[in-house]
């Protein structure tokens, strides 16, 4: 066997292990298949320093298959961007929500991810039945929920709500490098690097720093916020 042939035989050994995981990632779909419409629901930027928390709600035909989709936090940015055009492409429906930093300083990070959510939910052009969600039930919807366990990287409609969330969020703490510098949220997208905490201490926080979230960074910080 040559050794073009070898490469050959590994990458379609490669493709036939993804089509058999993309398998996996269908299962929780295919168990409440008959349910009606189905939608998988997650978010981005629960834990950052800075900016908001984005919610993505994503319908996805029967069956189908996108090489590649798993759990955003796994997946390189080249590989999300790539994958978030092919999700906007072949979903029945997608569906975003965002709650603002204001929002979450208000409201507390999980009142806040469910309003999100819940607004996410209500973008869509198809109505769902049933709601697939990463780890949580969410207060006030209607719908058949199944919260799974790190369902990013179980199902196949959580994952691409997953990359659809990241990806949207990434995008906006990009542009809000450019209007706030000096904090490098195009690289550390509000997360609490070393070099971002260090960056609040020296030049304090920004209007979209999450006061209740660096309270023990920044003594200005309200005391009382909620």
């Amino acid at each position: 066997m040559t050794k073009k042939e070898e490469q050959a035989l590994k990458r379609q050994e490669k493709l036939r292990l993804e089509f058999l995981r993309l398998e996996g990632m269908l299962e929780y779909e295919r168990e409440y298949g008959n349910c009606g419409v189905i939608c998988g629901i997650d978010e981005a930027g629960r834990g950052p320093l800075a900016g908001p928390v984005v919610a993505g709600a994503v319908i996805l035909p029967s069956d189908c298959k996108i090489l590649y989709l798993n759990d955003s936090k796994k997946l390189t940015a080249r590989r999300r961007e790539l994958l978030y055009d092919e999700i906007m492409e072949k979903a029945v429906s997608v569906g975003v929500g965002v709650a603002s930093h204001e929002r979450i300083d208000e409201i507390n990070i999980l009142q806040a991810t469910y309003e999100a959510m819940r607004q996410a939910v209500g973008q869509l052009t198809v109505k769902p039945d049933v709601l697939l969600n990463d780890a949580v039930t969410i207060p006030g919807l209607s719908q058949r929920q199944v919260p799974i366990i790190k369902g990013d990287a179980k199902s196949l409609s959580i994952a691409a709500a997953s990359v659809i969330a990241k990806v949207t969020r990434d995008r906006m703490m990009e542009a809000m490098d450019a209007k706030y510098p000096g904090y490098g949220f195009a690289s550390n997208k509000g997360y609490g690097s070393a070099a971002h905490i260090a960056a609040i201490k020296k030049l304090g926080p920004c209007e979209i720093h999450r006061r209740t979230f660096i309270r023990n960074f920044v003594k200005e910080a309200p005391e009382d916020a909620e």
